[in-house]
């Protein structure tokens, strides 16, 4: 499998860290909170946490405080489709590719529901074809492009399609709201909205930077899966982040790493360009100790992290685009995510 093409997309509205804090003290909604709650916010949108600004899809910041189920959806229901429409049209753009010319459609996502899903919805905005296979996945949180992924290159393995559209979408500021759980707090205040997108093909196409899929694997640690879900309370969905996870996705990272370059005979010398998800600046840090890298390995990653926060899913592919374009170096490059479940994913892309 080859990646022929790749997009990013966010809304239109960045907001600084400094920005959301001001809000909040503006609002009314700030003194319902505990002192502790408060105390909290406080710390991780005016410390450093890495991260600067998120893309969030409001037209202004008080709309964050409209936290009702309802809302919520209609924002998802909304902004997910056209987020969505404009990664996909990147990716194929790259790719020199037209809708009619994808045969399948994969989206990943976990911050919203539709049914149909979201690849009615986005087939319709791109003019994909009528018998286009449209398949949904859900539920596997943050490390979802993986899969997604892997998906994509069984059916091009298999012979069922010639190209590809990979899609994650995540519109976290659908999912996210305050209250005073220090997971659902910290969580509001960490991720962003955007969307990732590629097209995946069996030959490279003439003209582009030749990226080859060779090998992935997964890891799936159920003993670990409380540390890292969503679950739903009254009628929204509230992320559970537990102190371990820096811990669980370094060590889970790590083993794959290991695992699977030994499959492929790869030396951990021989990774020019490392693509990894970060959940946050804490996990990165981990995941650089534990893999025994140096900070300038983990740069990309930073400065994703920095610009637009956790983007859960699509994240590993705005890492992706920054290494493209800030000149990786080709050879051997290894791509990871981790999400809920507990899981961990790994890929090993050739790139010259």
């Amino acid at each position: 499998m080859f990646i022929a093409g790749l997009g990013t997309a966010t809304p239109p509205n960045r907001y600084t860290q400094a920005e959301c804090w001001d809000a909040l003290v503006a609002s009314a909604y700030l003194p319902r909170l505990s002192s502790r709650s408060q105390a909290i916010l406080r710390k991780v949108l005016r410390g450093n946490n890495g991260i600067c600004s998120r893309y969030l899809s409001f037209d202004d910041l008080i709309e964050a405080f409209a936290m009702t189920p309802d809302v919520l959806d209609a924002r998802f229901a909304k902004h997910a489709p056209a987020v969505a429409a404009r990664a996909a049209m990147h990716a194929m753009d790259r790719a020199e590719l037209t809708p009619r010319d994808i045969d399948a459609v994969i989206i990943s996502t976990c911050t919203g529901y539709l049914c149909p899903g979201l690849t009615s919805y986005l087939s319709e905005r791109l003019g994909l074809r009528p018998d286009v296979l449209a398949l949904d996945l859900a539920g596997q949180g943050c490390g979802a492009a993986l899969p997604n992924l892997r998906s994509a290159d069984a059916l091009l393995a298999a012979r069922r399609s010639e190209n590809v559209l990979s899609v994650c979408v995540e519109v976290c500021s659908a999912a996210f709201y305050l209250d005073n759980d220090p997971g659902v707090l910290i969580s509001a205040c960490l991720f962003g909205d955007g969307a990732g997108a590629a097209v995946l093909s069996n030959r490279p196409r003439p003209g582009q930077r030749r990226i080859e899929w060779k090998t992935a694997a997964s890891i799936l640690s159920a003993e670990d899966r409380d540390y890292l879900r969503f679950e739903q309370r009254n009628g929204m969905l509230r992320n559970i982040l537990g102190r371990q996870v820096p811990a669980l996705a370094a060590k889970h990272a790590a083993r794959l790493c290991v695992e699977v370059l030994a499959r492929a005979g790869v030396s951990r010398e021989r990774i020019a360009a490392w693509i990894m998800h970060a959940g946050g600046r804490d996990v990165l840090l981990a995941m650089q100790e534990r893999l025994g890298l140096a900070e300038q390995d983990m740069r990309w990653s930073a400065a994703v992290l920095r610009e637009f926060g956790n983007l859960s899913s699509p994240f590993i592919y705005f890492v992706f685009k920054a290494a493209l374009a800030g000149g990786a170096p080709g050879g051997c490059w290894w791509m990871s995510s981790f999400g809920a479940g507990f899981s961990c994913h790994g890929a090993l892309l050739e790139v010259e």
